[in-house]
């Protein structure tokens, strides 16, 4: 048992190496194979037990960024939770092991299960997908084909398909497991060679019109990880910048205009989120600082800002503010940051120590599923954390989202590795919906993507930059767009109805074992012959 453990921690820091800042994804198989093979011919609690092994080794150090930026019992609270879901596939494996085809049921099961805690408890913890780790493979063009979910599905049953391929070697195997080498091998060739097909058939959404966008990054004054330490000297770093890129921008754009041209006009402009901490409806100073750039720069202006919803809730949203109209069409974050930006279950239960007790007011999640209207642009946008949930891009896509857009803080994380993680599935989102994809940050990193993934422009974290650039954009909707939630779906039947079959086949080999298993007395036992059998004299 404890070399099991062992397979499993190992198992589990191989999978963190495959994500930023090693972001070596050729691991992922490596991972996933270790941790089926520390799982192999176990009972139920001790496979749960190996399980949550690996979860802990892979989710503390996935997420270490989270000990020093938000604090070290925030961050050892929320893994703890996520490790338990490592621990609940460790549970299931007994279970499907008892089914034919096992890689294909562990799979699914290993992918409804992140999709269930990537939005539960709460609203969840999407970080540690494994299909996030593909963005600089040469697969990362199946992620248009088969979404991020289905992605992860198709990773994990390679994993699971280099655990059977290795565990036919291993001393005393039993000779029926030997005899499905080459059934394995061969299913794990096939769905290799499935993987890169795009690479050479990659899918083109087709191209309707271009803009240009430009992307703010005002930076943070101070120590640069703190919003609040000087929070209008926030919002006045992004006016500022603005101005200075009305000063340059002479001529409007035009359709052959190359990208970044200098004196070119964008169609309009995109501010980070918490560019404003205040309220720029009820704020003067902050209002006229606004009103001062979008008048400056003559097009519309997306302002991320916390905005008042009573006494006690707040709405972090991207604002268009247009030169003529002011403030109109918004967007409100998603889903917000359970004890980070807002308390759950606050009328039972209100902390008042740590950094829970910064949180005044709880932060209401928004609803909206049709893109904004941006200077006749149809816009997706996504504040923050939103960029890693599924749902929050594709309903907007496809109602009609010719762009993609993300406001972003991170300066709590500025110095810190999550800011390059979330910068790869922002790279994948692009990648998933064929949309171009411009991204602001106050700090780092502001960047504009191509629908292939690639980064066009980017600015260095921790320095004020303007980038302007020319985009694409599109109405088609991809095949991964098109699916929606349907991987998702079909895959949490496919492990239930697995879950239940293996149950029953488990249940009865354990009844089997106890029916031929000898009864013993724990009494010596009589010589032969025994006494009543002595003859008579």
């Amino acid at each position: 048992m404890f070399a099991r453990l062992l397979l499993a921690l190992a198992g589990g820091l191989t999978l963190t190496a495959a994500f930023e800042p090693v972001a070596f994804a050729y691991l992922v198989p490596v991972g996933l194979a270790a941790f089926a093979l520390a799982t192999r011919d176990l009972t139920f609690w001790r496979s749960g037990l190996v399980g949550l092994a690996f979860g802990v080794a892979f989710y503390f150090t996935h997420i270490d960024w989270m000990r020093t930026s938000i604090g070290p019992d925030a961050w050892a609270a929320l893994a703890t939770i996520e490790a338990l879901f490592y621990g609940l596939v460790g549970l299931s494996v007994p279970l499907l092991r008892r089914l034919p085809a096992w890689p294909i049921w562990l799979a699914a099961t290993w992918t409804a299960v992140e999709s269930l805690r990537s939005g539960w408890p709460f609203s969840g913890m999407p970080w540690g997908r494994i299909s996030f780790a593909v963005v600089d493979t040469p697969i990362a063009p199946t992620v248009t084909y088969l979404g991020l979910t289905g992605m992860s599905f198709v990773l994990a049953l390679v994993g699971f398909l280099v655990a059977a391929v290795v565990e036919t070697w291993l001393p005393g195997t039993d000779a029926k497991v030997r005899r499905t080498r080459p059934l394995a091998f061969g299913t794990l060739v096939a769905v290799g060679a499935l993987l890169v097909i795009p690479v050479a058939r990659p899918y083109e959404a087709a191209e309707t019109g271009s803009a240009v966008v430009a992307a703010v990054q005002g930076d943070v004054p101070g120590p640069g990880n703190d919003i609040l330490y000087d929070h209008r000297g926030v919002t006045r770093n992004h006016v500022d910048a603005t101005l200075a890129l009305a000063a340059e921008a002479t001529r409007p754009s035009g359709a052959g205009e190359r990208a970044g041209a200098p004196g070119v006009r964008p169609d309009f402009v995109l501010w980070p989120e918490n560019s404003t901490a205040v309220d720029p409806f009820t704020d003067y100073d902050v209002n006229a600082d606004i009103r001062e750039a979008v008048a400056a720069i003559g097009v519309p202006v997306v302002v991320g800002g916390l905005v008042d919803d009573g006494d006690d809730h707040v709405l972090n949203q991207g604002i268009v503010w247009d030169p003529v109209t002011g403030p109109g069409d918004r967007y409100t974050k998603q889903h917000p940051v359970p004890y980070g930006e807002y308390i759950p279950f606050r009328r039972y239960w209100d902390p008042k120590f740590g950094q829970l007790a910064l949180i005044g007011r709880d932060m209401k999640s928004g609803t909206r599923t049709s893109p904004l209207q941006v200077a006749g642009i149809e816009v997706a946008d996504a504040i923050c954390f939103d960029v890693a949930y599924d749902d929050v891009m594709r309903d907007q896509l496809r109602e009609g989202a010719e762009l993609l857009t993300v406001q972003t803080s991170n300066a709590s994380f500025i110095f810190t590795d999550q800011i390059e993680q979330q910068f790869a599935i922002t790279r994948l989102r692009a990648i998933e919906s064929g949309r171009w994809l411009v991204v602001a940050a106050t700090n780092g990193i502001t960047g504009v993507i191509a629908p292939d993934g690639t980064v066009v422009a980017s600015a260095d974290p921790r320095t004020t930059a303007v980038l302007v650039e020319r985009v694409g954009l599109s109405t088609d909707l991809t095949p991964a767009t098109r699916l929606g939630a349907w991987p998702t779906r079909v895959l949490t039947g496919l492990s239930l109805i697995a879950l239940v079959v293996g149950g029953i086949a488990y249940r009865r080999q354990r009844n089997r074992a106890e029916a031929t298993r000898a009864p013993t007395d724990d009494g010596e036992p009589e010589t032969s012959p025994s006494r009543s059998e002595v003859p008579v004299a």
